[in-house]
């Protein structure tokens, strides 16, 4: 299993700071699209970490990984 952390409006969004999926085996990109499918989420420009570091969206997931969305900031 894996824990899949969301941060600012996607925790909004979703309802949760974290939810845990079965997504080992998955890549980045893979589980995007199974959470904008499950959420409504739009996660295109949304940068995502492996275990804390920045994954492009080709990286395979493993069991026990933890994976965060982070949505671009802007402000001024």
């Amino acid at each position: 299993m894996n824990k899949i952390i969301f941060f600012a409006h996607l925790r909004d969004r979703v309802g949760e700071e974290s939810v845990t999926k079965d997504a080992g085996g998955k890549t980045i990109a893979e589980l995007k699209q199974l959470l904008s499918e499950e959420y409504a989420l739009k996660l295109d420009s949304v940068m995502a970490a492996l275990n804390e570091e920045f994954a492009s969206d080709d990286e395979v997931i493993k069991d026990g990984d933890t994976v965060a969305f982070i949505p671009p900031v802007s402000g001024g």
